[in-house]
């Protein structure tokens, strides 16, 4: 049973491959002003002394010593020895790094690791998409709920985590919702994060800006251009963006063809939902063929925007009717329309991620 409300303090970890973001929450809230210090990704003892400083930080700012520490990590990672494999991000963990047993030894409280995408599917689930969605539904009349949830975070690299009825799901492996290695639609040699990333966006706006651009361009610039609110290429950045959504409306439509659950978008990139979202639900809405040119549609289930109030109306009201029981004069209420509806983090990412870490951290520490 998940835990929402207990009086203990766990100190959180939000791992990214730029920066390293150090919280602590109590009763599901974050209760100190979180720590931001650079990764270091490239050095060990500089990356290492980084957590053990963000971490000593915070504990200072406490006002009673905490239970656990538990926090996200890219993977690969043997996740429940704590144990931090071959990252591409945080290049200085090569080889295996005993990461959660050396914070164990300084610390001497439990500590628990989990993929970054993980814990933010878990905190939505908990406590931001999932319940939103629910309370939508319930505002609206509507006895449909949902209980599953697949999380996307989209930024230096494209991870996700999958949720079924509030328990986390993490593989045989520590493996489970590794989405950012599903074939590319658009370059069909290539992983799906070629396309899914900040370093897809200014590849395929430099590949087709008429004119190369002097200086560096960040995904934020590249946005204000595609919407108009910076000079340069309009049409290449559109593109950018344009080829991304198909990319991920692609993995999406695989990966919860398996799942069928709601999906929820957080990470750096979440910010130009405006212009990706049309082409992602497009995508996820598509169709495919037989070998005889049939076509069917791509999913059993029509996929809403959340964040589009036209969609979000259509999905809340459904397709109810009612129905006779045959050989009765009895009727019941019968919705036909298998839906899924996809929306950004309620939470922030950051949150979001913190929040599952210290949910996951109270229950193991309760077993």
């Amino acid at each position: 049973m998940l835990t929402l409300h207990d009086d203990r303090v766990v100190m959180t970890l939000d791992a990214g491959g730029t920066n390293f973001v150090f919280s602590a929450m109590q009763a599901s809230r974050e209760v100190v002003k979180p720590v931001t210090l650079p990764s270091n990704g490239t050095d060990l003892d500089k990356c290492l002394d980084t957590i053990i400083t963000g971490f000593r930080e915070i504990k200072k700012s406490l006002s009673q010593p905490p239970v656990a520490i538990s926090f996200a990590f890219p993977g690969p990672a043997d996740y429940s020895s704590g144990i931090i494999g071959d990252l591409a991000n945080i290049p200085c963990f090569r080889g295996g790094i005993a990461l959660g047993p050396m914070l164990q030894e300084v610390f001497s409280i439990p500590v628990f690791i989990n993929n970054d995408g993980d814990l933010f599917a878990l905190g939505e689930a908990i406590g931001g998409f999932l319940p939103w969605i629910n309370k939508q539904l319930e505002k609206a009349g509507s006895p449909r709920r949902y209980h599953n949830v697949f999380g996307i975070t989209m930024g230096t690299g494209f991870g996700a985590g999958i949720v079924r009825k509030g328990e986390l799901f993490t593989g045989d492996n520590s493996n489970a919702g590794e989405i950012w290695l599903m074939r590319n639609k658009t370059k069909t040699r290539c992983f799906c994060e070629e396309g899914v990333s900040i370093r897809a966006i200014q590849r395929v706006y430099l590949e087709n800006a008429r004119k190369k651009p002097t200086i560096a361009l960040t995904p934020k610039d590249i946005y204000d251009i595609a919407t108009g609110k910076k000079d340069g290429d309009k049409q290449a950045a559109l593109r950018a963006f344009s080829e991304m959504a198909e990319v991920t409306g692609d993995a999406l439509a695989n990966a919860i063809t398996l799942i069928d659950g709601v999906i929820v978008v957080g990470g750096g990139l979440a910010g130009a939902w405006p212009v990706l979202a049309d082409g992602i639900i497009r995508e996820m809405n598509s169709t495919l063929e037989s070998v005889d040119g049939k076509k069917t549609e791509r999913l059993v289930q029509k996929v809403f925007n959340a964040e589009d109030e036209r969609q979000l109306k259509e999905f809340l009201a459904g397709s109810k009717k009612e129905i006779t029981v045959p050989r009765s004069q009895k009727t019941i209420l019968y919705d036909p329309l298998k839906r899924i509806i996809i929306g950004l983090s309620r939470l922030g990412t950051s949150q979001a991620v913190s929040l599952g870490a210290y949910v996951f951290a109270i229950n193991e520490t309760k077993k």
